[in-house]
């Protein structure tokens, strides 16, 4: 192998100079600094993810609790709605609509748990990013 001495030679004259800048040091602390910010905001995020998820097993036990409760207060013969039409559809409808009412039930209960968790939420962040600015 043919070794290029210009750029041996090139590598072996420069000779690095360290020297203990304040300038250095301050924007390295700076960024480090930096750093320590974008990695507590990181952690403050996990942890809000953490309670949305505690918040969303809680509210779908209670809900899950609310629907059998409803479920079993009615009577099991009686449809909760009935269709004087003979149709196959409007008669299966008839026939599954306390299945089809606790469901409908128990999505409509979540999401507006959710919607409600999520809009306090945004009205506490911006309350911080405003005292924060303050």
């Amino acid at each position: 192998m043919n070794k290029d001495k210009t750029l041996e030679e090139l590598f072996l004259a420069q000779q690095p100079h360290f020297d203990d800048n304040e300038a250095f040091m301050a924007s390295l602390n700076k960024r480090l600094d930096a750093v320590e910010y974008v990695k507590q905001h990181q952690e403050a995020t996990i942890r809000h993810y953490k309670w949305a998820l505690v918040a969303a097993f809680v509210v779908g036990v209670i809900s899950g609790a609310v629907t059998i409760a409803f479920l079993l207060s009615m009577p099991a013969e009686v449809p909760l709605f009935t269709f004087n039409a003979q149709s196959a559809v409007l008669i299966w409808l008839s026939e599954h609509s306390r299945i089809i009412v606790t469901t409908a039930l128990s999505l409509l209960m979540g999401f507006g748990v959710f919607s409600i968790f999520g809009n306090v939420m945004d009205i506490v962040n911006m309350r911080k990013q405003v005292l924060s600015k303050a």
